[in-house]
């Protein structure tokens, strides 16, 4: 039987899927953690699958097990826990993708020279335009990839880490340890963005790379040209990957802004552009929603599973939609 999750105590452990509380904790594993309990918490049932039919051995219990695994003979004798593992338990290699250009550092900010549009930054923000989020968007995805990394190891699954801007910069061999894990931990600690963005091509390359049919989930902003990003994402499909593409936004690239007129600049070329948001808010809504739902479509289209994520939401969703990709693999 599972253990029961007192409401109060689920509850409580809820806070940390809220970006806010998380972008306070200390460190990358602490934060990742945090992300993972709280969901865990907030389920009626575990997350944790695989389990066939015959026995082959012990392992260590790990929170979320099903309790009816527990081998209670060996508690008896030892007073540590034990489950039961069994033959052909499910392991999957999962690949995350993390797009660390410099148009992922934009985030929502009142305060002058700060924040950005897209690919731009806005100066002279009046007081009253914008919300404003604890994370950037890199900051985002780099605590939803150490969340689901983190998930991937509890439920003893090898996962890999690939980072790429203009081209691959750092690519992972997928791994069930826990050695592994504090490797891709300390990977995500220590990213800083930096030039323009090659999305399309750099997943070309790194399709070209994974040898094995495995789980992809990538996390950008997908602030490239449309037709090529697809094309690449196609390249996951043709080789027979499973594939999970997070477009992480904030809100204000969702909405525009409001207020005075504001000079842009490109984060990743220093382009600077005038503008007049209340002359151009509608149009900018109308082409933000078509771009948004031209990957939605195609990627439904192709079997790919998109999610439209916001900075200043919680982290259920990502959770949500990998663990449903999961019992399809299982």
């Amino acid at each position: 039987m599972e253990r029961p999750v007192k409401s109060d105590q689920a509850e409580d452990f809820r806070k940390f899927l809220n970006p806010s509380v998380i972008a306070k904790l200390s460190n990358m594993e602490l934060r990742a953690r945090s992300v993972v309990e709280g969901y865990i918490a907030g389920l009626h049932k575990s997350p944790y699958h695989g389990f066939s039919v015959e026995f082959a051995e012990h392992r260590q219990y790990m929170p979320g097990d099903d309790l009816k695994y527990l081998d209670w003979k060996v508690l008896g004798k030892t007073g540590r826990l034990y489950v039961k593992r069994f033959e052909q338990e499910t392991n999957l290699k999962s690949y995350l993708i993390l797009d660390i250009s410099r148009s992922m550092a934009f985030k929502s900010s009142v305060s002058e020279n700060q924040g950005g549009l897209g690919k731009f930054f806005r100066r002279n923000l009046p007081q009253n335009t914008a919300s404003s989020p604890e994370l950037t968007k890199l900051e985002y995805a780099s605590y939803l990839a150490a969340s689901l990394a983190y998930l991937m190891i509890l439920q003893r699954d090898a996962v890999s880490l690939t980072t790429y801007d203009t081209q691959v910069r750092s690519f992972l061999n997928p791994s069930s340890t826990k050695a592994n894990l504090r490797q891709i931990l300390r990977e995500l600690s220590n990213i800083e963005p930096r030039n323009e963005t090659g999305t399309a091509e750099c997943l070309n390359v790194i399709a070209n790379r994974i040898r094995k049919r495995g789980l992809v989930i990538i996390f950008s902003d997908l602030f490239d040209e449309q037709k090529e990003v697809l094309n690449a994402l196609k390249h996951f499909r043709y080789e027979n990957h499973e594939v999970i593409l997070f477009q992480i936004l904030d809100p204000l690239e969702l909405t525009f802004l409001r207020g005075n007129p504001v000079t842009l600049k490109d984060m990743e070329t220093s382009e600077e552009m005038y503008s007049q948001p209340f002359a151009v808010q509608k149009a900018y809504q109308e082409a933000m929603k078509e771009f948004v739902e031209n990957y939605r479509n195609e990627c439904l289209r192709n079997r790919i599973d998109y999610v439209l994520l916001s900075t200043d939401t919680g982290y259920e969703t990502a959770l949500t939609n990998y663990l449903n990709k999961r019992k399809k693999l299982i």
